[in-house]
């Protein structure tokens, strides 16, 4: 049976009109009553299949003419429009009574009234998302890949598809591999000097083109910048319908890009021999496959549970100790805001990353035990530098994983209390009597945790830089192939 909707009713109020019928004359034509068929005009019931075959009939019109999905009429379709505007949760939100559309309101105000509400609503879905959101969303996502030990099985089979797909069979990801990769899907490479300060890259879709930086962006690897554009057209991203979107497509493309530079069978294999020798390190991914040691460090956090069997947590913290990243699946507890959002939240000074800042960027990994409320875990943390300042980068494990690992056999041991103030939120008693009350430090301001994110699709990109960048572009060859 055909699934009809209020736009039956008024198809048929169409037809009942060309063909010169009262309400009263259809409904006496196929024995129905007028109250009945009134019904079904305005879309209050759903009539049955006898009835519509009846009207059909005494209208000389096909069954498939009462129930098309396009609306009869310009008219018909702005009034149908409007009941669903004022059906939805923005408009009765408003606590405005409902607008009916009579035959004295008129087609330009109708037009007028489904303008306006279709605005708000454009406005409404471009409106600068809040850091309490960006924190919600930043958590669920967390949560999420907590619960699948941040293992993304179907992004796995598109890298590797995709890997096959372009004849390779293992080993380093080069950039020559990477253009192929582009060229079976169809698009070109060309590095430009004027790309958009917003962004990484700039994807042309409507002539192919991805349009990466002339330099290093920040110090980050070309190839992942690129497969990162890529991945958003092998993943099927559609512009992000909100900030929890844009925030999933990003950890996915980053998910991806990671697992085509380095395949899950040859790392998988890799992890585990090193697991037999008991020799797991966190360099020895990042040299078998020439990736930066971060990247190396989440692939690690990607695999391990599922290959190897062996929990595990990470943290990017920055020099100034609040955690810009983190993953857990083994325990360690995360300080964390009432949303349950860590970035942002200060990482207690006993652990192993900020250890390592304390001690310094001398190019060694920095290695400790670390005694908590949710037990001992032992970790490694790495001082890596960026045009932010230099980050941490930690890997942490529960005790009696730690035989696993090179680096086991440290001496270092700190013990973390937190989130007990005394642990490092609160100075020493020595230091609080000599100096609480004769310190005035100047605080740097941290304007990012005032302010709303940016609105748009894709927070913080400017889109009219954007576009004339692609204006520009598409009709000059100022670019340079790659």
């Amino acid at each position: 049976m055909a699934d009809f909707s209020g736009q039956t009713g008024r198809w048929i109020r169409h037809w009942r009109i060309d063909r010169g019928f009262t309400l009263q004359e259809l409904a006496a034509a196929i024995d129905r009553s007028t109250s009945h068929l009134s019904l079904i005009e305005n879309g209050k019931r759903e009539p049955r299949l006898s009835t519509l075959q009846a009207i059909a009939t005494t209208l000389d019109v096909p069954i498939a003419s009462l129930v098309a999905e396009a609306a009869p009429s310009q008219r018909d379709a702005l009034e149908v429009r409007l009941e669903e505007l004022q059906a939805g949760e923005q408009y009765r939100s408003l606590g405005l009574p409902i607008v009916r559309a009579s035959k004295g309101l008129s087609t330009d105000a109708l037009a007028a009234l489904v303008g306006l509400q279709e605005e708000l609503g454009r406005r409404a879905s471009i409106t600068p998302a809040t850091p309490e959101e960006a924190r919600r969303a930043n958590a669920e996502l967390r949560l999420e890949m907590r619960n699948r030990d941040n293992y993304f099985e179907e992004l796995e089979i598109k890298a590797q598809e995709l890997l096959t797909a372009a004849g390779h069979h293992g080993g380093p990801v080069g950039e020559r591999r990477i253009h192929q990769i582009a060229e079976h899907l169809g698009f070109s490479l060309a590095t430009v000097q004027d790309l958009p300060h917003s962004t990484r890259s700039v994807t042309d879709l409507r002539n192919r083109t991805i349009y990466l930086p002339a330099s290093e962006a920040n110090g980050h690897d070309p190839r992942t910048i690129t497969l990162q554009a890529i991945g958003h057209h092998v993943l099927g991203h559609q512009t992000p319908s909100d900030y929890a979107d844009f925030l999933r497509q990003r950890v996915e493309v980053n998910y991806f890009s990671a697992a085509v530079l380095m395949q899950e069978t040859q790392a998988a294999e890799m992890l585990n021999r090193a697991k037999d020798g008991r020799y797991l390190a966190i360099e020895d991914l990042r040299d078998a496959f020439g990736v930066s040691y971060e990247t190396a460090a989440h692939r690690f956090t990607n695999l391990i549970t599922r290959h190897c069997g062996i929990r595990v947590h990470f943290l990017k913290v920055h020099e100034n100790g609040l955690i810009y990243k983190a993953y857990e699946n083994n325990g360690l507890t995360f300080p964390a805001d009432h949303l349950g959002a860590v970035e942002g939240q200060a990482a207690c000074r006993e652990w192993a990353s900020r250890q390592a800042l304390l001690k310094g960027d001398d190019g060694t990994a920095h290695f400790q035990y670390t005694d908590t409320m949710q037990g001992t875990f032992w970790g490694l943390a790495k001082v890596v530098p960026s045009t932010s300042g230099p980050f941490a980068i930690s890997i942490g494990v529960r005790f009696d994983d730690a035989k696993w690992f090179r680096g086991r056999e440290t001496q270092v041991r700190r013990k973390s209390t937190c989130p007990d103030p005394s642990c490092c939120r609160r100075a020493p008693a020595a230091l609080s009597n000599r100096w609480e009350g004769q310190a005035w430090p100047s605080a740097r301001a941290q304007a990012h945790l005032l302010s709303a994110l940016p609105p748009g699709s894709f927070p913080g990109v400017d889109e009219t830089e954007v576009f004339e960048f692609l204006e520009r572009h598409s009709t000059n060859d100022s670019h340079t192939p790659v």
